[in-house]
């Protein structure tokens, strides 16, 4: 499966994204690899996260990646849907919102979609508020929906 990359290169085109869902990307897999890599960078070693023994003896019955993994995900994936080459530099501005409804099992494969909800000027370029939703497969609940907000300055 390919995506279709959404390619604004000005104000202009950002608002006429207003309102389009982008996405899905391609699935990507968390596996305890990733999960301990991102324990130590974080130095958050909570066992549900690290110690696969004692977690499958948990009502998950496993470990689970942590919430601020899966929302560190969105800057790669927004990537994957939407180049920023047309502008000068885009920058993360935060969130309005974040929500984590489902937990993310070890080896689960993750994908998001977006959609653009807000686009308004800022001098220089555009503020965009992208409501992003990383699923799991095979989930019946997202793992994440998040408010990110990020600023577009025009060349």
């Amino acid at each position: 499966m390919s995506v279709d990359v959404a390619r604004p290169a000005s104000v202009a085109d950002l608002q006429a994204l207003a309102g389009t869902e982008l996405g899905p990307t391609e699935w990507l897999e968390v596996g305890q690899d990733k999960i301990d890599a991102f324990a130590e960078v974080t130095g958050d070693h909570q066992w549900i996260h690290v110690d696969p023994e004692r977690a499958a003896e948990s009502p998950l019955g496993t470990t689970i990646a942590h919430g601020l993994l899966t929302l560190s995900l969105g800057p790669a994936f927004m990537e994957a849907l939407m180049s920023f080459e047309g502008f000068a530099h885009a920058l993360n501005y935060g969130y309005e919102k974040v929500r984590f409804p489902a937990p993310v099992p070890v080896g689960s494969r993750l994908r998001m979609r977006a959609v653009v909800a807000d686009v308004s000027e800022v001098p220089g370029g555009a503020q965009v508020t992208m409501t992003q939703t990383i699923e799991r497969e095979g989930g019946d609940k997202p793992v994440l929906v998040a408010q990110a907000v990020a600023r577009f300055y025009e060349r």
